[in-house]
């Protein structure tokens, strides 16, 4: 074992592993990040920071990093499996935040986070190939034991690998496999002219037949012609789910039946499919709510803690506020078990609701009430299918829930 000691113990080096790390240092804590992956590759593809996500990482001084990668979005609208119009919102700064709404591949956003880790705690304290087996504690501290290296000994441990994390199977070894939504997911980025005003994340149909979420995440460069990389997702429901693979390689025939000659006047969107070299597919999956995280000195944050749907761009943003606000309790209570107690306390039942909002009433739930609304067929005026006002309601709804709502966010106090 070595003879160093940190405060945390951080498994997991991902999105909200790093972003703890990075709040911890900043904080004056110290702590080492276990990742189980020999080396960092740039997986995934589009993901949206929304403005509570970006409060906490310009916080961390990365805001100039992020935005010189990523497309500030403008606006969210929908449209209909028809590609009529049903509404529009401004976001981000353009609705009068004080944070923009950021739309990155994942790569970058993590290369970012990686990058600025390992020049502000040294690489020492990113440890790959690392794959934790379990966690041991006593009165005094936590003890990590990996499947190739020596144990690491530390006073509290935050598993923050993913929805298979290690940690939460030995906290929950009867949990059973993530629940299946009914819905299958296929994404892809490619190189693709700008659509719209060159900033707007785009949805659009409904799951029944077939939806998509489309936006850009990397400007257009000379090199490509000026195209921006358009990130998609398509969505459709299934009574059988895909495997639970992040890096599951879709097939074209898989998903083409649904979304064949989905054209609009602004986007070929079929076209834009078929021109992807590759594409990702897995199942749309979560899990319930659990009724703790925290055993002792060993917590959960993240994927690991509240894996949720990816409808409403807000998983990535709820593994950011708990690292933050979870180095918020350590600074003040230090790294001891009630730090972990005050944690839970307020960002499990936060997390709950989003869980459970994602399921029922996402943002996207504009396109469920117009698809039943109107039975899939075209309207003359979106106004005689529902009115904007319940538009607006659906949309106000789930920011205050996901903790996003203009006054509250601009209003708290830090966490750190």
């Amino acid at each position: 074992m070595t003879s160093s000691e940190s405060d945390v113990l951080i498994v997991g080096g991902g999105i909200g592993g790093l972003t703890l790390a990075l709040s911890l240092h900043q904080a004056g804590i110290s702590c080492r990040v276990f990742e189980a992956a020999p080396d960092i590759q740039p997986l995934g593809v589009g993901i949206n920071i929304l403005p509570h996500g970006m409060r906490e990482l310009c916080e961390l001084g990365l805001q100039d990093a992020l935005t010189a990668l990523a497309i500030e979005t403008r606006e969210l609208a929908f449209y209909s499996r028809h590609g009529q119009f049903i509404y529009k919102e401004p976001r981000g700064r353009y609705a009068g935040y004080d944070w923009p709404q950021l739309s990155i591949h994942r790569a970058d956003l993590h290369k970012v986070l990686l990058d600025a880790a390992v020049e502000r705690l040294g690489a020492d304290a990113i440890r790959l190939d690392h794959r934790c087996l379990n966690a041991a504690q006593d009165g005094a501290g936590v003890t990590l034991h990996f499947d190739k290296a020596e144990p690491q000994r530390g006073k509290v441990a935050v598993g923050c690998d993913g929805i298979h994390s290690a940690l939460r199977w030995q906290l929950y070894p009867d949990q059973g496999p993530p629940k299946y939504s009914g819905v299958n997911m296929w994404r892809g980025a490619v190189r693709w002219p700008a659509f719209l005003s060159g900033d707007t994340m785009v949805s659009t149909g409904w799951m029944t037949v077939g939806k998509t979420v489309i936006y850009p995440v990397r400007p257009g460069t000379p090199e490509t012609d000026g195209k921006p990389l358009i990130n998609w997702v398509a969505e459709i429901e299934r009574p059988e789910a895909v495997r639970q693979d992040w890096t599951g390689r879709g097939r074209l025939s898989d998903m083409m039946p649904a979304f064949a000659g989905l054209k609009f006047d602004w986007l070929d969107i079929s076209g834009m499919i078929e021109s992807t070299e590759e594409i990702l597919e897995y199942p749309m999956v979560d899990r319930d709510p659990l009724p703790r995280w925290t055993f002792g000195r060993i917590t959960l944050l993240g994927d690991a803690a509240h894996p949720m749907y990816p409808r409403g761009s807000n998983g990535a943003g709820q593994s950011i506020i708990d690292a933050r606000y979870l180095t918020g309790q350590i600074k003040q209570l230090g790294a001891t078990e009630q730090a972990l107690q005050q944690y839970e306390a307020v960002r499990g039942p936060a997390t709950a609701n989003v869980v459970l909002a994602n399921r029922n009433n996402p943002p996207d739930t504009i396109l469920r009430e117009v698809w039943q609304r109107s039975g899939g067929q075209r309207f003359e005026r979106i106004e005689d299918v529902i009115s904007p006002a319940e538009l607006q309601a659906i949309s106000d709804r789930y920011k205050k829930v996901a903790g996003f709502d203009r006054e509250s966010l601009r209003t708290r106090s830090s966490f750190v």
